[in-house]
């Protein structure tokens, strides 16, 4: 959003020895998201937004790059992340991929605090990445005028998130994992697993370099091939 009488540009004043809410944000300390440069960022991100997900031609490989560079925290240049549109994120600044990453339609990446994603990583659609939440007591979140925080998101190597799955703040899903379709993620998933439900819990533990059954994640593995851990 932006907040009612913003002027592009400008900056709050910073008390003497004290952070800017953007580098409080990016110190995941508590900040105000109507700050008038965090407000800035986010414009510039949805004009940038704007072009890939409604400006450019969907063969357009050298815009989608221009555009791309300039989003992202970091990339692998080599090789690059293909992001179907449309996609959605905060800042972009703060979300960094690895090689080979894979996006599907309709992603959503609330970067706020930093989202780092491991190599030949892929996103069903719909996946929802939340790395910021508000105060629970009311009183604190007061609105849209309370301080938000934001608490990192890891995401390793090898890694698929099935189609409407929620990963919340601060969670480390490990390499070789897969996330179930429509998935709620709330605490961190180990290494080589298979994880479903609400919340998600795990339903089956890989060996490095298994062959993942057939069926897949997006329609979820028939029920008899689960192996379910107690």
């Amino acid at each position: 959003m932006i907040p009612p009488g913003h002027k592009p540009g400008s900056q709050a004043p910073v008390p003497e020895g004290e952070m800017s809410h953007k580098q409080r944000l990016l110190a995941g300390l508590p900040y105000s998201a109507e700050d008038p440069e965090l407000t800035d960022d986010r414009i510039a991100c949805r004009k940038l937004l704007h072009k890939l997900n409604v400006s450019l031609e969907y063969d357009d490989v050298e815009g989608r790059k221009a555009v791309i560079k300039q989003l992202l925290g970091s990339y692998d240049e080599d090789l690059p992340p293909f992001i179907e549109p449309p996609f959605y994120c905060d800042y972009g600044y703060n979300l960094h991929l690895g090689k080979g990453f894979y996006c599907n339609f309709n992603c959503v990446v609330l970067d706020c605090g930093p989202v780092r994603i491991g190599d030949r990583v892929l996103l069903g659609p719909n996946v929802q990445l939340y790395s910021v939440g508000h105060h629970v007591d009311p009183a604190e979140r007061a609105g849209v005028a309370g301080l938000e925080h934001a608490k990192p998101i890891t995401i390793g190597n090898d890694c698929w998130l099935g189609g409407s799955c929620i990963v919340m703040p601060g969670i480390t899903i490990g390499e070789g994992s897969t996330v179930a379709a429509g998935a709620v993620v709330t605490k961190d998933v180990p290494p080589y697993t298979v994880v479903a439900g609400n919340p998600a819990r795990v339903i089956k533990r890989l060996k490095p370099g298994e062959e993942r059954e057939a069926g897949g994640v997006d329609g979820h593995p028939p029920q008899q091939k689960v192996a379910r851990t107690e």
